[in-house]
């Protein structure tokens, strides 16, 4: 989960700049095309789509009306944002202003009316990095390298120029097209801020698998941005993270700062890749390589070898990285069918409290005022932006009653076995003592399961390899839950 949000320090309001720049002399760069403009953006640009929800608020795909270039539209209500979310919101903005790296998003314009503010972007059309490793027939030391190559390249253009991001993982890595060797992208610099030379920051901030020792300390610099990408590697080549487990258990293991090469996922891995994560993972972090040492680590030019790695690596990462549709679905099929009103009902009442406005939903504003109480405005931003991406389950943009409910259920009681067993009872329709595929879709409501996804359904539960899923080993898999 990611903690705390950027420093006080880290922002200035973006102002637009009233005097003309003359052509002289003075280096001219991207930048003066990106200054703050008031006026109505959607003349000079068409919405198509929407291509997200987030905390903020929406992104949208736009086409520029003159040369018909697509690009990404972030929209971010003015109303309703707290002093901390403008320092985030402005900090990224004068960050990407003065960035022009081919791995790290370009911002464009920047346009504000009365109700919103507008961040042009280019589009990034091949998605989540995430998204096309899980669709990955096998997965090479060679191809792990080459994303590595990548992002360390947009890290060493950041360090140099005294900029640390703080917030790198995986969902933090964008694909720009749709190509087998699509050219990456490294986005989300609302965390991120120009450091003094020597500055030592203090704020605990980051996603908390990702985060150096150092940031608990409250002592740390640029170096926390190599640890993280230690961290991305070492998931790359296994699956999963090197210091797993619950929150606290996370914490206590990142703060001992041991890991270990299991022999499983790692016993086909080169001992050049281990020793280029362990450089990275360097617990003190004058000893840790700078991102210009680990871009030019022989593992990373080309030394990695292009054979592929364990094949579980890349289930690992499935079930590290997302909860499977079947988990979701099962979850919310017991909210909705099997549970009580009596069990509902203190549960109701929370939402009810946090649910201000009674329109039936809960929005991300309604969500920072409540956390904004317990935690302050400055964390409570960033954990809003988490709960969302866990708890919207339908990517509306708002927690709705259902998805409430199972987010703040007790999972001992929610997914007991007396549950399980009234929930495999309504699902096997035949009697027979296992689901097949024709039962779980009739119970979705006719939702086709295609083959790949009824292949990899069982392969997070079918123990026995018969093709079905039988009540043990439906209980087996949502156990995990707890």
């Amino acid at each position: 989960m990611g903690c705390g949000s950027s420093d006080s320090s880290s922002a200035n309001n973006p102002r637009k700049v009233e005097r003309q720049k003359e052509f002289t002399g003075e280096k001219i760069s991207s930048e003066i095309f990106v200054d703050l403009k008031d006026g109505n953006i959607y003349e000079e640009y068409e919405v198509r789509s929407t291509l997200g929800e987030g905390a903020f608020g929406c992104v949208k795909l736009v086409v520029h009306r003159k040369t018909k270039m697509a690009y990404a539209m972030k929209q971010i209500k003015k109303m309703g944002l707290i002093k901390e979310d403008q320092k985030i919101l402005f900090s990224e903005m004068d960050i990407l202003k003065l960035i022009d790296h081919p791995n790290i998003v370009k911002l464009h314009k920047l346009y504000q009316d009365n109700i919103h503010y507008y961040l042009i972007t280019e589009l990034c059309q091949g998605g989540e990095l995430f998204d096309r490793l899980t669709s990955e027939k096998n997965f090479t030391e060679k191809k792990a390298a080459e994303i590595m190559k990548q992002v360390l390249s947009a890290l060493t253009y950041c360090h140099e120029r005294k900029i640390i991001h703080r917030d790198l993982k995986l969902e933090n890595i964008l694909l720009e097209t749709k190509s087998a060797n699509s050219n990456i992208k490294v986005i989300d610099f609302g965390t991120s801020r120009k450091v003094q030379e020597d500055e030592k920051l203090k704020l605990k901030i980051g996603t908390l698998y990702y985060m150096a020792p150092e940031v608990f300390q409250g002592q740390y610099d640029l170096k926390v941005d190599v640890w993280s990408l230690g961290v991305i590697l070492y998931i790359l080549l296994c699956g999963y993270p090197p210091f797993n487990g619950d929150d606290t258990t996370i914490k206590k293991k990142i703060q001992k700062g041991t890991f270990e090469f299991n022999e499983t996922e790692w016993r086909s891995i080169s001992k050049e890749a281990k020793d280029l994560i362990c450089k990275m993972l360097q617990y003190d972090p004058l000893q840790r390589i700078t991102a210009q040492q680990a871009l030019q680590d022989p593992w990373i030019q080309s030394k990695a070898p292009n054979t592929p790695v364990q094949a579980n690596a890349l289930n690992n990462l499935k079930d590290f990285y997302s909860t499977s549709k079947l988990k979701n679905a099962i979850q919310l099929f017991i909210v909705t069918q099997v549970t009580s009103y009596q069990e509902k009902e203190e549960q109701l009442k929370q939402f009810k409290a946090m649910d201000t406005d009674g329109n039936g939903t809960i929005s991300p504003e309604e969500l920072k005022k409540h956390y904004s109480k317990i935690y302050g405005q400055e964390s409570a931003e960033k954990l809003v932006q988490d709960i969302m991406k866990q708890v919207d389950i339908n990517q509306s943009g708002q927690i709705d009653f259902i998805e409430f409910l199972v987010a703040a259920a007790n999972k001992e009681k929610l997914l007991s076995q007396e549950k399980l067993k009234q929930v495999f009872q309504m699902f096997d329709k035949n009697g027979d003592g296992k689901i097949q595929r024709a039962e779980l879709q009739y119970i979705m409501s006719g939702i086709r399961i295609d083959d790949t996804q009824w292949k990899n359904i069982l392969e997070e539960c079918d123990k026995d390899n018969d093709g079905e899923i039988s009540l043990d080993e439906l209980i087996m898999l949502m156990q995990k839950l707890k």
